[in-house]
């Protein structure tokens, strides 16, 4: 079985818009009191939105963010064992890398992103 998509991200100038906009359509709550790298938004304008799950239990985290300085994107993090291997095997399939490895203050996740071949902009997360 492949690596599972675990988080998502909106990212921009706006957060606070963004957050009652993804609320008010989706219902989401956010917390905004947790770290996150500044390479992703600034300091406490990053609401992380709880699991949401259906009876099933599907459904991933995600959190909405950036700041004046962030140029808007949406994103899906993928899991995977190692991010720099998996960086490096971007590249070598035709990807670029954009960021990363970056440690995520306080914890141990580790993310990185790369464009695909069109540009898209995907993101890893995992070990260093």
């Amino acid at each position: 079985m492949g690596q599972p998509v675990v988080h998502f991200e909106v990212i921009g100038k706006e957060p606070e818009k963004l957050r009652s906009f993804y609320g008010g359509l989706f219902d989401w709550e956010f917390d905004t009191s947790a770290p996150v790298s500044d390479a992703v938004s600034e300091a406490g304008n990053y609401g992380f939105v709880e699991r949401y799950t259906t009876s099933d239990g599907t459904g991933i985290r995600g959190g909405v963010g950036g700041g004046s300085d962030y140029t808007g994107h949406a994103i899906f993090y993928v899991a995977v064992p190692d991010v720099e291997s998996a960086l490096q095997a971007a590249e070598r399939l035709g990807g670029k890398r954009v960021l990363g490895p970056r440690k995520n203050p306080g914890s141990e996740l580790v993310v990185g992103h790369f464009t695909d071949p069109e540009g898209n902009l995907i993101g890893v997360a995992g070990a260093a």
